[in-house]
């Protein structure tokens, strides 16, 4: 019975093996890079350990809080806070030199982003993401009671907070004066966080209604009446038409005033 083993490459087969390897080796260096990814050939050194893995992220975590740090100060002393996630442990990167940190194009650090770490000095010049949360905490409104649409809001409504403002993309009213004596829009319900879009300055006439028209110019003024095709809010554009049929757009000043300016 003839032994079970192995022989070695002929060598005739000999060079085919060695074109194969080299046309491995070539795919590696340009398709990897190009995906975002690491295909060594066999020859290649070992990937990097995980406590390397894990301290390029701790140079991007320390990156992100100096780039906060150095931003203008945030309105309304908001708290920054960033947390960069780990790197995906089934990852393969091979050995490298030098790191660099980077923000992508079009990248915010705000809310829930992403940064990148690219190899400038190694091997293989592979570039990797890892998630980022920021935080913003500050002050804010939250509704106590529920309210109907079209109340007009009064210090009873509410009551001081804080949150993180980069949770939404819809900016927070942090002052009372940004929402004391104004109309909501729509019904809130206890819980809620008072935002922009939610409130609005109070109603003071309906469309139909006979408008006192200020019209002013270059050197002049002078009153008119017209009718309003909309409703009209203090501080809002409306829409009047004149005796003459002609339709303008002006500013509501009070409960029977709109004025226009030409």
């Amino acid at each position: 019975m003839r032994d079970c083993c192995f022989r070695p490459a002929s060598p005739r087969s000999a060079p085919w093996a060695q074109r194969a390897l080299a046309w491995a080796s070539r795919v590696a260096r340009i398709v990897g890079p190009a995906l975002g990814l690491v295909i060594l050939p066999v020859h290649a050194q070992q990937a990097a350990s995980e406590q390397v893995m894990r301290a390029w992220a701790t140079q991007g975590q320390q990156w992100v809080e100096a780039q906060l740090a150095s931003a203008a100060p945030p309105a309304h002393g908001l708290r920054l806070e960033a947390q960069v996630g780990p790197l995906d442990s089934r990852l393969q990167l091979a050995p490298c030199a030098r790191v660099e940190p980077y923000l992508p194009t079009g990248t915010r650090l705000w809310g829930r982003s992403r940064m990148g770490l690219r190899c400038v000095q190694g091997p293989v010049h592979w570039n990797v993401f890892l998630p980022i949360t920021v935080r913003a905490w500050g002050p804010a409104w939250v509704v106590t009671q529920p309210v109907q649409a079209g109340t007009r809001l009064a210090v009873s409504d509410l009551e001081p907070t804080e949150i993180d403002w980069a949770e939404s993309a819809t900016p927070v009213l942090a002052r009372q004066d940004d929402w004391l004596g104004l109309e909501v829009t729509r019904p809130l319900v206890p819980g809620l966080v008072l935002r922009q879009g939610m409130v609005r300055p109070p109603q003071v006439f309906t469309a139909g209604s006979q408008i006192r028209v200020l019209i002013r110019g270059q050197g002049f003024h002078l009153y008119a009446t017209g009718a309003a095709l909309s409703h009209g809010h203090l501080g809002q554009t409306a829409r009047i038409r004149m005796p003459n049929r002609r339709v303008l757009t002006g500013t509501v000043l009070d409960r029977e005033t709109v004025e226009i300016t030409l």
